[in-house]
């Protein structure tokens, strides 16, 4: 006896299709969400990326606002203050110091000298002059970067107590990456960029800087640079 094949259902090729084209569209959905949550990622990724990178630049080197020109100096007489602003408050966190108070003295950096020529760690420097009265000073260098850990710490600054001084009371300090008679600064690094910073104690000019003229404050003249 012969047998036959029964022909398929006449419904069965559109379950076929119905079920195929729920899950083309259930694959879709996935796959949309899944774009959905990862364009959310990548936006948050890319955002914490730049928030980071720009709060790394805007605190990486000096105070980006605030500042009164004195020559080749800055002085920064809000840095301490109730008043500093957000980024001044971030730069004195990153840097793990405690700002000078209006009441306390006033800072002054230096990043260029008399000719707007950036310091150079390569390079030499005489500091000369005098300072705006004040019961004490101090003159430091750092380099902005890590320290050269090849070159030995001899000196990273000067007080007002220490420095030799000429007859008139006025001094000269030169900071050089090699030794230089009478008050030597040594270089904080081999080579790229430095910045001074002169501290001023319990000085009349921390509530008026701006006042300060620029005979008041030290030159700092380039003498020569290694080749």
């Amino acid at each position: 006896m012969s047998t036959t094949a029964n022909p398929a259902r006449p419904g069965a090729s559109l379950d076929v299709v119905a079920a195929a084209g729920r899950g083309s569209r259930a694959l879709r959905a996935v796959l949309r969400r899944t774009s959905d949550v990862g364009l959310v990622i990548y936006t948050l990724a890319l955002g914490a990326g730049l928030g980071l990178a720009t709060a790394d630049y805007a605190t990486r080197g000096g105070y980006p606002f605030g500042g009164v020109s004195v020559g080749s100096w800055t002085a920064w007489p809000r840095t301490g203050s109730l008043g500093a602003d957000p980024y001044a408050r971030a730069v004195n966190a990153r840097r793990g110091e405690i700002p000078l108070a209006v009441g306390e003295g006033l800072l002054l950096t230096a990043s260029q000298d008399d000719q707007g020529r950036a310091l150079e760690a390569g390079c030499t420097y005489r500091i000369a002059g005098a300072t705006p009265p004040a019961r004490a000073w101090t003159l430091t260098v750092a380099g902005r970067g890590k320290r050269d850990p090849e070159r030995p710490v001899l000196r990273e600054g000067f007080t007002s107590t220490e420095v030799l001084r000429e007859a008139d009371g006025r001094f000269s300090i030169l900071l050089a990456p090699d030794v230089q008679p009478g008050n030597w600064l040594p270089m904080p690094r081999a080579d790229g960029p430095v910045r001074l910073a002169l501290r001023l104690y319990d000085t009349p000019v921390a509530a008026s800087a701006g006042t300060v003229e620029r005979s008041a404050v030290p030159t700092i003249a380039r003498t020569g640079c290694a080749e």
